[in-house]
């Protein structure tokens, strides 16, 4: 069993506080740019790339922050407006990261007359890289924890009790970083982008299918608690994005029969 009292401040300067989570966001951007330059990118991205980038970190930042206010904490943010934005206290969805990410890149395709999924394509080869680096700071940060257990790799995490829990940060880094990044490899290699959109829709499944295993071992949100079939908030979103996922599939095999 591993006793968990990291510092969820990495570096302090004087009263400038450098957080874990924010290192990962940028270790997770600049590392899943490169391989997306260095390996996934054909002619017609390359040199709209960097642009690119910016509206992606703008609609995950935007996007993350105002599906936590929205889904997980409306009546909070309701009563303290100016909360919204001290993103530095906390407070980030997946799901609504995903979002923004999606109307940044609709916004930014329209803007070239190029197809969106090309982009999106992209963006779900390397996203899993960002997701194991935003989990492994979950972790540092004693948040999003599991249920009490005796597990032989069950976490103790000090700040917030003595209980040992199971790590499901570690889980969602592993599944949703390390196994659906091979996984998208797997099939980019199979489809090497001849159908835009595959590979969009095969991120949404296998990611929808990790994340709703893990709520199961994962404490939900306190102020939501469990939800619709005893189903916890992120269970019922991912559920959403799984048949989106389905669908999209299915209609890019359609298409690609018909040509």
């Amino acid at each position: 069993m591993f006793i968990n009292n990291f510092d969820p401040v990495a570096i302090q300067i004087f009263s400038l506080e450098i957080r874990w989570y924010s290192l990962a966001y940028i270790a997770g951007i600049l590392l899943g740019w490169y391989l997306a330059k260095k390996f996934f990118l054909n002619g017609n991205l390359e040199n709209k790339f960097d642009d690119y980038i910016t509206y992606v970190i703008i609609g995950l930042i935007v996007g993350g922050r105002l599906g936590y206010v929205l889904i997980y904490n409306f009546d909070y943010y309701l009563n303290n407006f100016l909360d919204i934005f001290k993103i530095w206290q906390g407070g980030m969805s997946f799901h609504g990261g995903l979002i923004g990410i999606i109307i940044a890149s609709i916004l930014f395709s329209k803007k070239f007359k190029d197809n969106v999924f090309e982009y999106l394509d992209v963006i779900s080869l390397v996203s899993p890289i960002g997701i194991f680096f935003g989990r492994i700071a979950n972790f540092l940060n004693s948040e999003l924890f599991g249920h009490e257990t005796s597990i032989p790799w069950a976490v103790q995490f000090i700040q917030i009790d003595n209980l040992y829990r199971h790590p499901t940060q570690i889980y969602e880094a592993i599944l949703e970083g390390i196994f659906l990044f091979l996984i998208m490899i797997f099939f980019w290699n199979r489809n090497k982008l001849n159908t835009p959109g595959k590979l969009s829709a095969l991120f949404l499944i296998f990611y929808s299918i990790f994340r709703f295993i893990v709520e199961y071992f994962r404490v939900p949100d306190d102020q939501l608690g469990y939800l619709i079939l005893n189903l916890t908030m992120g269970q019922l979103i991912s559920c959403i994005f799984f048949i989106t996922g389905l669908f999209l599939y299915f209609l890019k095999n359609d298409i690609k029969k018909e040509s």
